[in-house]
């Protein structure tokens, strides 16, 4: 049966379970073989990574064509205005096209969020304010580059939703298994539109939550 982990990636640690320049990797949170990242999280970028021990069920939750909702929360430079919310919905001009609507929405700084090691770099005379952003395709660096076009630069990234899944109870470095209700379930024939149910309930195999 196919298998699912959550991990809430900290702030500079690749996507990946091996550096030969050894750097932090996935490997230093998770020792389950087999497994691996269902789409990608920039080095540079937190929270919500999926990993999959089945190579279809990663296509389904890694391909755009699945149209599988990511949800980011971003802390931009500057006072976000209605003006650059309203673009980021309509979709923005990137250098590798237009970017699909989308949706987007002013929010308060997360009151549960933990402090970045190291700390973000402020600039004490520009305010900040933050965004949560939710897409429904996967280009390189596509949010930092989308607030970057209404003139917001990103100064923090965290990925909080994948599909059904989010980072509740996860803290940085934490990860537990989780159930796939609600996806397109793999097979060897080509992806049906129904969504057959797993019976599986999810066990949490975390370190001890704070």
């Amino acid at each position: 049966m196919s298998s699912v982990i959550l991990l809430n990636k900290p702030f500079d640690v690749l996507c990946q379970f091996t550096d030969d320049a050894g750097r932090a990797t996935l490997a230093d949170f998770i020792d389950r073989k087999g497994y691996y990242p269902a789409g990608r999280l920039d080095r540079d970028s937190e929270g919500l990574v999926v990993l999959t021990d089945d190579g279809r069920l990663q296509a389904v939750i890694a391909d755009p064509r699945h149209k599988l909702a990511k949800t980011y929360l971003v802390q931009v430079e500057g006072e976000v205005t209605d003006e650059a919310l309203e673009q980021l919905c309509r979709g923005v001009i990137l250098n590798d096209g237009p970017t699909l609507p989308c949706e987007a929405r002013r929010i308060a700084e997360p009151a549960w969020l933990w402090e970045r090691v190291p700390p973000v770099r402020f600039r004490k005379s520009v305010p900040t304010s933050w965004i949560e952003l939710t897409l429904r395709e996967g280009r390189n660096r596509q949010v930092r580059r989308m607030t970057a076009a209404v003139g917001f630069p990103t100064l923090r990234l965290i990925r909080w939703a994948v599909g059904p899944w989010t980072l509740e109870g996860l803290a940085p470095g934490q990860w537990r298994e989780a159930g796939i209700e609600g996806l397109p379930m793999p097979s060897r024939q080509p992806v049906r539109t129904g969504v057959r149910k797993s019976g599986a309930t999810p066990r949490s195999t975390s370190p001890r939550r704070r």
